[in-house]
């Protein structure tokens, strides 16, 4: 019974406010410009204070930076692993290898870890997160400018980079993590200032999110065929690199903790950011719909880890 309680204590509040999200677009109780506001406080206030005390805390050992160069690696990896699967199958979408790599963590992760996990044990996602928020920030949007109209300059990449308040919370965070500031604020016992701060500010970020997701869950006139496909796709390549990234994981000598990041990580969807990339209405349906469709998975994915973890 104890058991039934824990996994409805993990899984009702993500339904609900999902549930709550799809009840605001069809009662129209909250605007299309409301969402995009609720989205914008996520990105730009209550996520970067969650990185900043995750990065903080973060463990900064030889490890961690074996942990960043493999994500980086399994990005790659996957990214190929599509383009193989594109030719194999004959798809012509170009954005197909893209929506089989990178992962919408902050959107959506960190959210789900700390649901999961505890927000105390968030760390240990930030340190699988990091290699791929320099994959999605670099190559990720390389390859992307590569493939499309549009290329995208070394210079324009970097200040794009530096203007996200995601990366400067990152960054914040790698500053007092990496020179042990942090530590040091533990030691005089003023931390607790910082994380409560962070806490605070942190605090409606998981329950925004899943409202947000939830609004732009939209099922109807979705190419099934062809989403379901790549779907597909991106589930086989992910389970591959779960068992791939598990055995970088053991043979390192790393903690439980990490596997369970990988499996929150691993079941996410692509960047939500992809859309904007597209070149014409047609292929900015079909990124659009694989996201939802991807989404959907996620959530049936976090709602197997609630129940068998």
């Amino acid at each position: 019974m104890e058991n039934v309680i824990q996994i409805c204590n993990t899984i009702l509040p993500v339904i609900l406010m999902l549930a709550i999200g799809m009840i605001c677009r069809q009662t129209k109780l909250l605007s299309r410009e409301g969402i995009r506001a609720l989205k914008s406080v996520v990105v730009n206030i209550t996520l970067p204070a969650v990185m900043v005390n995750a990065f903080a805390a973060m463990d900064y050992s030889g490890k961690n930076i074996i942990l960043t160069l493999m994500m980086f690696g399994i990005c790659i990896l996957a990214w190929v692993l599509g383009k193989v699967f594109q030719t194999v199958f004959h798809m012509e979408s170009r954005f197909i290898p893209f929506l089989t790599t990178g992962f919408e963590a902050g959107m959506l992760g960190y959210a789900l870890f700390m649901l999961l996990y505890g927000s105390d044990r968030i760390s240990d996602f930030a340190s699988i997160d990091l290699g791929q928020v320099l994959f999605v920030f670099t190559l990720y949007k390389i390859l992307l400018g590569m493939n499309g109209q549009e290329q995208i300059s070394a210079k324009k990449l970097a200040a794009e980079m530096f203007r996200s308040p995601t990366v400067i919370a990152i960054l914040a965070g790698v500053l007092l993590g990496a020179t042990e500031i942090y530590d040091l604020m533990a030691g005089a016992g003023i931390s607790s200032i910082l994380d409560a701060c962070t806490s605070f500010v942190s605090a409606p970020t998981s329950a925004i999110i899943l409202l947000t997701i939830g609004y732009d869950l939209v099922l109807d006139h979705i190419p099934w065929l062809a989403v379901g496909k790549v779907t597909v796709i991106r589930i086989v390549i992910m389970a591959a690199l779960r068992v791939l990234a598990g055995f970088v994981v053991r043979l390192a000598g790393m903690g439980d903790s990490l596997d369970m990041a990988l499996n929150v990580m691993l079941i996410l969807p692509p960047p939500y950011v992809l859309p904007v990339f597209a070149d014409d209405e047609k292929q900015r349906e079909y990124v659009s719909s694989s996201l939802s469709v991807m989404t959907l998975t996620t959530i049936l994915g976090f709602i197997g880890l609630a129940i068998f973890m």
